[in-house]
């Protein structure tokens, strides 16, 4: 079992007692507490924080536009654009900066 202390907004203590933790996942903890000069409670706050802020973003970005939405917007502010416009040539502005 590991047992883990945090102190909460109150100034008391919480604890997260987890049962049945695997050995080989916690001789992975100590392994990298080792690592990282740090003790194995660190260590796992760390852990839990990290994939807490991963999760986080994934189901950020999960919510957020498809591929195909995207592109498709592109394509269309790209028409919206005036015909007559100038573009410089890449390949002048290239030879430009070599120059120099």
């Amino acid at each position: 079992m590991l047992n883990l202390f945090f102190f909460n907004l109150n100034k008391t203590m919480a604890t997260l007692n987890i049962d049945n933790l695997p050995d080989e996942l916690l001789i992975q903890i100590e392994k990298l507490a080792t690592q990282n000069n740090c003790s194995i409670k660190e260590k796992a706050i760390a852990l839990l924080k990290n994939a807490l802020i991963a999760q986080t973003m994934v189901t950020e970005n999960s919510s957020s536009k498809s591929i195909t939405e995207i592109l498709e917007e592109i394509r269309n502010r790209r028409e919206k654009l005036p015909s007559n416009i100038q573009w410089l040539d890449s390949t002048a502005l290239i030879r430009e900066d070599r120059d120099r």
